[in-house]
């Protein structure tokens, strides 16, 4: 075989397969690419969080989602985090902000977790990674409990709405769902 007739690759597509190789079945639902910002925000007021109502952050990293849901609307915070340096680095800055009455991250795996006191959950994951977490969502969601995904779709589930926000010379996708209510 001659190698010029093998498709070239960007390197980033090959690591997932070469970490799989080495370490067994990959565990990332995403790659690590934090929210912008304005981003979270319109995510939140997308969700129409409210001050007291529980935020999930599915994948949380810095916790970014967590501290402006607790500081700009008054909502408590739970990060579902499976790196536990962010897991450790979230909650050392969720102290230093003095939210922990607010907010707080767990080591674990997001696609187990019990969300049954979610009013909120947010999730910035690829499509393949929602069709696995939304079984967990139908599971453990309450009646018109929302949830937001950043840029992806859940498949199988239809948007209330969708909403565009521009950020870093891009447009982002929101896509807010709602449970349906309790069959009767």
């Amino acid at each position: 075989m001659v190698l010029s007739s093998i498709p070239q690759l960007p390197v980033f597509l090959l690591l997932p397969l070469l970490a799989a190789a080495q370490n067994g079945p990959i565990r990332r639902l995403a790659p690590p690419v934090p929210s912008p910002q304005n981003v979270v925000v319109k995510m939140l007021e997308a969700a129409a969080l409210k001050p007291g109502e529980t935020l999930y952050d599915l994948g949380s990293g810095d916790g970014r989602v967590l501290v402006t849901a607790a500081q700009q609307f008054g909502a408590k915070a739970v990060g579902v985090e499976m790196e536990p340096e962010q897991v450790k680095a979230s909650n050392v800055k969720i102290r230093r902000l003095k939210l922990e009455d607010k907010c707080r991250v767990i080591e674990g795996d997001l696609l187990k977790t019990d969300l049954s006191e979610a009013d909120v959950v947010t999730i910035y994951l690829l499509t393949g990674s929602n069709d696995l977490l939304r079984p967990n969502l139908e599971k453990y969601l309450k009646p018109g409990a929302r949830v937001v995904s950043h840029d992806y779709q859940i498949r199988g589930w239809t948007p209330i709405r969708v909403e565009k926000v521009e950020a870093y010379k891009r447009i982002h996708s929101l896509y807010i769902y709602e449970r349906p209510p309790a069959k009767k």
